[in-house]
């Protein structure tokens, strides 16, 4: 159940909207289910329809009068809550509909149970899945009623109801969700041909910037030289920078100026407070000259975030998130054309999942930080794999990001993060085949391809057959080709990326693998002395009587035919 509370100046104005058949096509058969006494009058079952409905005005605005002969009456008097049931739910009764009002008006304050001066209240029924309940804020005592929080105190009731009742329960969130457009904001967006509101797209733009600076002026620097931006930065008398506003240069009032939105409206974590506390968590120092891509080092440090998810604290956790969500921020800027909308619609969806009410610890995942900031001031790379890559752990990512958020009941956050996973797995899946093919178009020998069948069957024996015949199976042999022309062992390969990725949730093993080969393999190779002791480790362990590769030597399994050429 849904509860939406507003207030107003006419009690006369709300009950003739309840009551109203015309203009209302779904207002059918409006009438009481109750009220603060339950002898008010009831206009939809009476004869006479005008005087019941000026009869109980009269008696709603009973106290509301009283109190304004003493100057006391609040100007906005007039509460108003609407409360629909789920179009899953069984339809409820009026006398479920009026216990449900009385729990309402109970839990907000407006009519405590057995308090003789509550406020006087109705509840009208005018469509079979949902009541309206109007109250004067008035009381006997002439005091104006205590209901603050009165949409989270009915929040609360409702989410009980709904299970007393088995009805539908409604994910419901912990208040750290950005402020959604207004309706005319909506309709204003509507006007002028834009999908989304000015709200919405400055939000867009003030995360990628956020995702792409090192530095608060850097944040603000950025921002100024985004296109159709307007910025106003705020200062201390010091002359420090204390916040910024932003606008749209084609978004104004009917005055033809601006609209102006702080940090804070647009998102929670958007204020300048909380950019600082981000940016200066990042490694300021300046950075080593990098032997890998920084793409491989997002990839990395994006692979060990479900690790970091159940081994870590909560603060530290939820840093991990908030890095993550600004790697997917940045994406949009790194892509072929053809998956921005995708990725932007996944940041946009995991921007939910990446606040809760536990404060981030932003002095953990500096690595990744550090990647994407490297990566935004890269050439934008014209070969789909490094994307690929990334998107195939990121997707991974988004997947311990559901459960740790599932964990702490955090429901809101949980349906953002399923969301994102449908738009990643669909940029994945449109990036993924051309780099993959490009790569099973260097399909090595026959004699080549046998011998790494034989370690597959050796390194991951459980998923041998799975991956020996996927389609895919050709790019993984070539990159372990590569790896081998390059001077790494190949089966350790296999053995490092089986163990550093759990297979068992991807839908696709062999892809896995080939990026993860890949990238692995993009590292300088072991000497020779290396090599000689990484075997010795991962082929004896005590109390073994046969080490492991030996024994797995012995009687190799056959390779899979379906592969012999």
């Amino acid at each position: 159940m849904i509860a939406k509370i507003s207030s107003g100046k006419s009690t006369a104005g709300l009950i003739r909207y309840l009551y109203d058949t015309k203009k209302a096509k779904d207002h059918t058969d409006p009438h009481l289910v109750a009220s603060w006494d339950s002898f008010a009058p009831d206009p939809g079952r009476t004869d006479d329809f005008d005087a019941a409905k000026k009869q109980l005005v009269a008696d709603l605005d009973l106290h509301v009068k009283q109190a304004r002969r003493l100057g006391r009456a609040p100007e906005q008097h007039v509460w108003h809550c609407s409360i629909r049931a789920a179009e899953t739910d069984r339809l409820l009764s009026d006398d479920d509909w009026a216990d449900i009002a009385r729990r309402i008006v109970t839990a907000t304050g407006i009519a405590p149970t057995d308090d003789p001066d509550a406020c006087r209240w109705v509840a009208v029924r005018h469509a079979p899945d949902h009541i309206h309940i109007a109250a004067t804020k008035v009381r006997a005592d002439l005091r104006t009623a205590r209901h603050w929080n009165d949409y989270l105190t009915a929040d609360r009731e409702l989410a009980t109801i709904e299970r007393e009742y088995g009805l539908h329960q409604v994910v419901r969130g912990d208040r750290t969700a950005a402020k959604r457009p207004t309706r005319a904001e909506q309709e204003k967006a509507t006007r002028s041909g834009q999908t989304r509101t000015a709200r919405e797209r400055l939000r867009t733009m003030v995360r990628t910037a956020t995702a792409a600076a090192t530095s608060t002026e850097e944040f603000l620097h950025l921002l100024q030289h985004t296109d159709s931006v307007l910025v106003d930065i705020k200062h201390f008398p010091s002359g420090d920078v204390r916040g910024y506003t932003v606008a749209l240069a084609d978004d104004t009032n009917q005055n033809g100026e601006p609209v102006w939105y702080s940090g804070s409206t647009l998102a929670p974590d958007l204020s300048l407070p909380q950019i600082r506390r981000r940016l200066d968590a990042t490694d300021q120092q300046q950075p080593e000259p990098r032997r890998t891509s920084p793409w491989h080092q997002a990839t990395a440090a994006t692979e060990r975030i479900p690790h970091h998810l159940e081994h870590q604290d909560d603060p530290a956790a939820q840093a991990h998130l908030a890095a993550f969500g600004e790697a997917l921020d940045a994406l949009p800027l790194l892509a072929p054309q053809g998956v921005r909308f995708p990725l932007r619609r996944a940041a946009e969806e995991f921007e939910r999942a990446t606040r809760s009410r536990i404060q981030a610890d932003h002095q953990h995942a500096r690595a990744l930080r550090g990647a994407v900031r490297a990566m935004v001031r890269e050439p934008v790379p014209r070969n789909g794999a490094l994307l690929a890559m990334f998107l195939d752990t990121a997707i991974l990512a988004v997947i311990a990001a559901a459960r740790w958020h599932q964990r702490r009941h955090h429901d809101q956050q949980v349906a953002a993060a399923h969301r994102t996973l449908l738009h990643l797995q669909t940029a994945y899946d449109q990036t993924a085949p051309q780099p993959l093919a490009a790569l099973a178009q260097r399909r090595p020998p026959q004699h080549v391809v046998e011998r790494h069948i034989l370690l597959i069957h050796q390194a991951i024996p459980e998923y041998a057959e799975q991956i020996l015949e996927d389609p895919a199976f050709d790019a993984l042999a070539a990159v372990l080709a590569d790896a081998k022309t390059s001077g790494h062992d190949p089966k350790q390969l296999l053995q490092q990326a089986a163990d550093q990725r759990a297979l068992h949730d991807a839908r696709h093993p062999v892809r896995v693998l080939t990026w993860r080969v890949q990238r692995l393999s993009a590292r300088p190779a072991p000497s020779a002395r290396a090599r000689a002791a990484q075997a010795r480790s991962t082929t004896y362990r005590p109390g073994e009587s046969v080490p492991t590769a030996t024994a797995a030597a012995v009687s190799p399994p056959q390779p899979s035919r379906s592969r012999r050429r």
